[in-house]
C-alpha cells in the first residue's frame, strides 16, 4: 500500500479564474490540463441538471471513501464536477484524455479541482491500489 497524503495550503477555496485555482489543483497532483480544468469548473456552476446514473455513481465513490456530500443547495459541487467530466468524450487526435481514467479517478480529480485535501485524503485510504 503506498501512503500519500495531501496537505492544505492557505487558498484552497473554490475560484474559477486564472491562476490560483489551477496552481492549487497541480500542487495536489492534478493531470488534466489548465484550459479543461478550467471549463469543467465554469460548466458544473451553469449546467442545471445532470445524469442521474452519473450522480449515483459519485455518490457511492464518496460514500465508500467516507466523504460527506452536501446536497442542501442541491448537487453537491464534487459530485456536479465528477458527472461533466465523465460526460466528456475524448476528442479526435488526443492521445491521453479524462474520460480514459477510471470512476476512483476520475472522482478525485473533482476533488482537487475544488482543493478538498480532506477529502482527497479519503479517497487515497479508501482505494489504496488506485494511483491517485
Amino acid at each position: 500500500m503506498k501512503d500519500r497524503t495531501f496537505e492544505t495550503g492557505a487558498d484552497m477555496h473554490h475560484r474559477t479564474e486564472e491562476g490560483g485555482t489551477y496552481d492549487t489543483y497541480r500542487k495536489l497532483g492534478g493531470i488534466i490540463n489548465e484550459k479543461d480544468c478550467l471549463s469543467t469548473l465554469k460548466r458544473a456552476e451553469k449546467i442545471a441538471v445532470f445524469s442521474e446514473p452519473l450522480i449515483r455513481q459519485a455518490e457511492n465513490i464518496a460514500a465508500y471513501a467516507g466523504i460527506v456530500l452536501d446536497n442542501s443547495s442541491g448537487v453537491d459541487p464534487k459530485v456536479k464536477l465528477y458527472a461533466v467530466l465523465r460526460a466528456d468524450n475524448k476528442p479526435g487526435g488526443v492521445e491521453h484524455h479524462h474520460s480514459q481514467m477510471s470512476d476512483q479517478r476520475l472522482f478525485a480529480e473533482a476533488i482537487r479541482m475544488l482543493g478538498d485535501v480532506d477529502s482527497l485524503n479519503k479517497m487515497v485510504t479508501a482505494y489504496p491500489n488506485i494511483s491517485f
